[in-house]
């Protein structure tokens, strides 16, 4: 892991403020206000598969991707692995910490080569103080999360594999015919609370049945959207 930070206070970090311009809760931000952000931040680039954070850690601090990919996630007492939500540039985390004095319960690791921006907790604390809008923002983006959250816990409780594995599809699907995977499909096994082993099997029937085919390891075409709804909306 690499660290670069500004050398001097007064110094106006160019990456700083790179990061401020690719994140909503700074858009109100006068240039005055983002001068002052850019000099309490530091950068730091971890290799793929690096720790950014583990679960535990009591640093206050908030992270914001520059470059790069990252996961969040958990590990149960069985040792499995709970991906929470993927982030890309411009996507932040860490934000419990500026308002709650406990330990993260929750690791982030880049999926990729990857470049945050940090920002010092107690720092933007003091200037949420004087900027309230920043706080306002990191509240609507933590509700945002929330439900996002609820709806994840909903569907490892109430659906089966298959209702789980068409969901995702469509979701990421959106109004498309194709997916183009950005995660391997071991993280999103993890991510949809599955094994690799068991998301490649519905995949592989899912083609068999000709609702979608499978384009070489990145690809997803949507074949059939009508069986796939059928199958994420059953009871």
């Amino acid at each position: 892991m690499q660290e670069n930070c500004c050398a001097d206070s007064g110094c106006q970090c160019h990456s700083g403020r790179t990061c401020m311009a690719k994140v909503p809760i700074f858009s109100s931000l006068s240039p005055e206000e983002m001068s002052t952000i850019a000099e309490i931040i530091t950068d730091k680039e971890y290799k793929k598969g690096e720790s950014i954070y583990l679960s535990g850690d009591t640093g206050k601090r908030l992270y914001v991707i520059n470059q790069g990919k990252v996961k969040i996630f958990r590990i149960s007492e069985a040792g499995k692995e709970q991906i929470i939500r993927i982030l890309y540039p411009g996507d932040f985390m860490g934000e419990l910490s500026l308002f709650a004095h406990s330990p993260v319960n929750s690791s982030a690791e880049a999926l990729e080569p990857t470049m945050v921006c940090v920002i010092d907790g107690d720092k933007l604390s003091q200037i949420m103080k004087e900027v309230p809008s920043i706080a306002i923002k990191i509240i609507e983006e933590l509700s945002k999360r929330l439900l996002n959250a609820e709806n994840l816990i909903e569907s490892l409780g109430l659906h089966d594999v298959e209702q789980r594995v068409a969901d995702t599809l469509l979701k990421m699907a959106e109004d498309q015919d194709e997916i183009t995977l950005t995660i391997t499909k071991k993280d999103l096994a993890a991510h949809m609370g599955m094994s690799q082993e068991t998301l490649s099997r519905k995949l592989t029937q899912f083609q068999d049945m000709g609702w979608i085919k499978q384009v070489g390891r990145k690809t997803i075409q949507i074949l059939d959207r009508k069986s796939l709804l059928d199958i994420a909306n059953l009871d």
